[in-house]
């Protein structure tokens, strides 16, 4: 009764309905004023009520809609009264920039709380009864152009709200005292600004054009697809980066595999929420207007649902356990004029707001997590960053919140139907032998493009392996090209990474090397083999043992010098020995002699370098000199000589002219050159190393050209000869155990690397491959594998290289030469000897005035029954008889030139 008697009677009239809805009604109502073109919106907001209305201990909530062109200013506040007369709690709207002012106003007075679609026009003049759905994330897009290193971009907008978010976009680059070269066009359509794009590029084709495209997404979609699908254009020159927040809400089948390069914000993971089956409740369950909707809602209604949803649950705080008369008295009855002729009394929305604002109310929606501070704006959101290039479809790269900034992550492509697992993977891979070969010659002669059962190889035993630990099917497909990949002019890749990055294949299991390059555009699993750039030549003539191989340990120039040594020290020993009274002595004959003669001097030289001594010594200190000297000269060369003998007559020797990457950079005899695409000539273009740069200079300026298409052909011009091939240090290895087993390697490898599969980014199977790697290398499989197809299918001799220290065997063939100075010495002194014997026998012939014939035949005699025996007390014997006819007077110790004594005469 107290109540009443505080009641005006005016104030009873005007107040009666809303009393009797409190207490006949038992439902809130939340008004909704949506442009009349917005019919998913609309429904998104009946059924979300109508949702929440059938949840256990609900509060009850009832919509109020009204429809309006959202241009219209005075329809939006005709609007806003007709819902505030039906006691509405709060409204939702969307409307154009230029009735954003109209609703800050009316929702300030009226004390209503307001969570507006639309974004925010200026963050620092707005109301306190306020809400923005919508994140502000100007600062997000000036840290995307910041991380890009942009310095002049091209700014196009089609709406006054595109304008609104230029001066937000100034502002923040003046708040970042960041410098940014901002050239603004407004256009008027999609048509216009593909038209305006398109001049722009073709003025300056060389330049790279970086867009902020803030038009609405379809018609960002629309210039896109154009530009990209017209030949004339150049699509790596141009760089999107979008304003809106739904880059995934784009038509992406035209973008699966790259093409152009595209960044935007996403506020809505679709990723995630497919996976929460609590809030894919929330929509999949209705019957939209738009079947794809079932899949993908829109960012404008899932921003209603999640404002509804913070709606109902600040209501809930705040009524419920209330009686009907505890939420009338929180009621203002103050009348308040709407409009010239209706006067409406509004709730009190300033508790609303307060747990609005509040930290009380915060849950996970469809846009994230949603909360918002004391200024109304959301304050815990994260955009998630995506990005389309050249070569990758949609993949997400990155994230930005509010607090912390832009954070980059490794791309992670978007793929909602990697749920369903493909019952047969496609492996991609390149004939080249050990690694996949065709199983037979039939097989080859037909080259089947696709089957498992037709290649054997390295790389199909390794499918199998990892396959059957992974535990999924798949078949073999040869890349269509025959490369391995190589970017591109208009920056798209060809070979296996090309297919790879057109979703074209699942995997490739290949010789294919892990690069930096390649990583950016497709995912490798840890190297399943290690190898390097190696040099390959044709193999030059073994140098095999000769007869005279013993002598190779010193070369001839040291084999002169050590004759002319020889000589030199034999004359300076008979010269002062000559000189040097020391070395003359008396014979017994009373006789003065000298023991160094020229040739005595010759074998005493000759007995030092052989180490064997001889009779006579010098006596002289000279003389003495001479011979240490001449001892400590032989003592060295010996040595030497002795040291290297053993390795020069066990080891054959193949001379080979290139012996290292340097050599092959010094000279120009010989051609070299690499595959024409691949790694190899990625390493070459990018290595900083002066050698390689040099050769990097030279195979692009070679005429005939050096680079090749393929191995093979790289290997049949080794094998033609003047020409070394720079391939993987596994193939060359390979291939040199291969018949005709004329090629070789020579020197160390230029680099290290590893072979890897290779997967799309994002592939559901790279982290599960790399593990059967890891597990096949600790099990010592891989390792197996490689033996098997390389050692083991040898078809060229291994030869015993002795390299453990253990002994050699001489074969005749390395001494042969010893056994022939030999045998040539002895037939050399059989020789001399008999043209000593008969020039001998002439001049006793002459001197003793007798026959030649009777005188040689006497030597002969002598020479070959016996010497003379002057001791033999035996006349009878037949020396003695022999010797009868000669007479010997003087001293027999005097003996002539022959060995004769010359008092021995004829008797006659």
């Amino acid at each position: 009764m107290e109540l009443w008697r505080r009641l005006r009677i005016t104030e009873i009239v005007y107040l009666s309905p809303v009393f009797l809805y409190f207490v006949f009604c038992t439902e809130y109502p939340i008004g909704a004023i949506f442009d009349e073109n917005s019919s998913d919106i609309k429904y998104a907001f009946e059924k979300e009520i109508e949702f929440l209305s059938r949840q256990p201990d609900a509060i009850p909530i009832k919509a109020e809609i009204q429809l309006l062109k959202s241009t219209d200013s005075f329809a939006v506040s005709n609007a806003i009264c007709s819902l505030l007369r039906k006691g509405v709690y709060g409204i939702i709207g969307v409307s154009d920039a230029s009735a954003l002012p109209t609703i800050q106003s009316y929702s300030n007075n009226f004390k209503v709380p307001f969570i507006a679609l639309s974004m925010i026009q200026n963050s620092s003049s707005h109301g306190d009864f306020q809400l923005f759905m919508r994140p502000v994330y100007v600062n997000g897009l000036l840290d995307v152009i910041i991380k890009y290193g942009w310095e002049r971009i091209l700014y196009i907008y089609d709406t006054d709200e595109g304008l609104i978010r230029l001066q937000q976009l100034f502002q923040a680059v003046n708040t970042r005292e960041h410098f940014i070269d901002i050239d603004v066009k407004r256009v008027q359509n999609a048509e216009d600004c593909y038209n305006m794009l398109k001049d722009l590029h073709k003025k300056d084709e060389k330049t790279t054009i970086r867009v902020f495209l803030d038009i609405p997404t379809e018609s960002a979609e629309t210039v896109i697809v154009k530009l990209k699908n017209d030949t004339t254009v150049m699509n790596h020159k141009f760089h999107f980066l979008l304003g809106e927040l739904r880059i995934e809400e784009m038509n992406l089948a035209p973008f699966k595999n790259g093409g152009i390069n595209i960044t935007g914000f996403q506020l809505l993971n679709y990723t995630t929420l497919l996976k929460k089956s609590a809030i894919n409740k929330a929509w999949k369950i209705w019957d939209w207007p738009d079947p794809s909707y079932s899949h993908q809602i829109p960012l404008e209604p899932a921003l209603v649902i999640d404002a509804v949803n913070i709606f109902q649950r600040a209501l809930k705080q705040l009524y419920k356990n209330r009686n009907v008369y505890n939420d009338f008295n929180d009621r203002q009855f103050k009348n308040m004029k709407c409009t010239d002729n209706n006067y409406v009394s509004p709730n009190n929305g300033t508790n609303m707001m307060m747990k609005l604002k509040g930290n009380e109310i915060e849950f996970t929606g469809l846009t994230g997590k949603v909360s918002f501070d004391e200024n109304g704006f959301r304050n815990k959101f994260k955009l998630h960053l995506l990005e389309i290039t050249m070569n990758m479809g949609l993949a997400e790269v990155g994230y930005w919140k509010r607090d912390t900034g832009l954070t980059s992550q490794e791309p992670n492509r978007r793929r909602p139907d990697q749920e369903k697992k493909k019952k047969k993977r496609i492996v991609t891979t390149i004939i080249d032998d050990p690694y996949m070969m065709y199983k037979d010659e039939a097989t080859k002669a037909l080259k089947p493009p696709c089957g498992k059962e037709h290649f054997i190889g390295f790389c199909a035993d390794l499918a199998k392996e990892v396959a059957a630990h992974v535990k999924f099917d798949y078949d073999i497909c040869v890349v269509k090209d025959g490369l391995y990949g190589e970017l591109l002019m208009n920056k798209t890749w060809n070979g296996m990474i090309g297919e790879l990055t057109r979703d074209e294949v699942d995997l490739a299991i290949a010789p294919i090397t892990i690069t930096s390059q390649r990583e950016r555009v497709v995912d490798f699993t840890k190297p399943y083999m290690s190898l390097g750039i190696s040099i390959m030549i044709k193999k030059t003539a073994v140098k095999k043992a000769s007869v005279f191989s013993f002598m190779d340990p010193l070369s001839y120039e040291i084999w002169m010098c050590i004759l002319f040594a020889y000589i030199g020290v034999s004359v300076v020993l008979f010269l002062v020995s000559r000189f040097s009274p020391t070395e003359w002595h008396v014979d017994d004959g009373a006789s003065i002699s000298n023991d160094f003669t020229i040739s005595n001097s010759l074998w005493y030289s000759l007995g030092a370098f052989m180490q064997q001594g001889c009779d006579i010594s010098p006596r002289s200190v000279s003389g003495r000199i001479v011979g240490s000297v001449w001892w400590f000269f032989t003592l060295i060369i010996i040595s030497s000589y002795t040291a290297n003998l053993a390795a020069f007559l066990t080891v054959e020797r193949m001379l080979t002219p290139i012996e290292s990457a340097e050599d092959l950079a010094k000279q120009t005899e010989i051609q070299y050159g690499i595959l024409a695409s691949g790694s190899t000539a990625s390493f070459f273009q990018q290595s900083k190393f002066p050698v390689h740069e040099r050769m990097w200079a030279y195979m692009q300026s070679a005429s005939p050209s050096v680079f090749v298409k393929s191995n093979q052909e790289g290997i049949e011009r080794v094998r033609k000869g003047n020409y070394a091939y720079l391939m993987e240090s596994t193939t060359n290895k390979y291939t040199n155990m291969r018949k005709p087993c004329d090629t070789m390697q020579v020197g160390p490898n230029l680099d290290s690397k590893g072979y890897g599969i290779a997967t799309p980014i994002g592939s559901d199977l790279r982290d599960q491959l790399t593990l059967a790697v890891l597990k096949l290398r600790e099990a010592g499989r891989l390792e197996e594998m490689q033996k098997e197809w390389w050692e083991k299918r040898s078809e060229c001799p291994t030869k015993e290289n002795n390299q453990d220290g253990g002994q050699a065997e001489l074969t005749l063939e390395n001494v042969a030469g010893i056994f022939y100075i030999l045998a040539g010495g002895l037939t050399l002194s059989v020789i001399i000897a008999f043209f000593e014997f008969i020039y001998k026998s002439k001049l006793d012939s002459k001197r003793s005035k007798k026959p030649f014939g009777s005188v040689l035949r006497c030597k002969a005699r002598l020479s070959f029954r016996g010497s003379l025996d002057r001791d033999n007390p035996n006349p009878s014997s037949p020396l003695r008889k022999s010797m009868s006819t000669y007479t010997y007077t003087g001293p027999s110790h005097v003996a002539g030139a022959d060995g004769f004594p010359d008092n021995l005469h004829t008797q006659v």
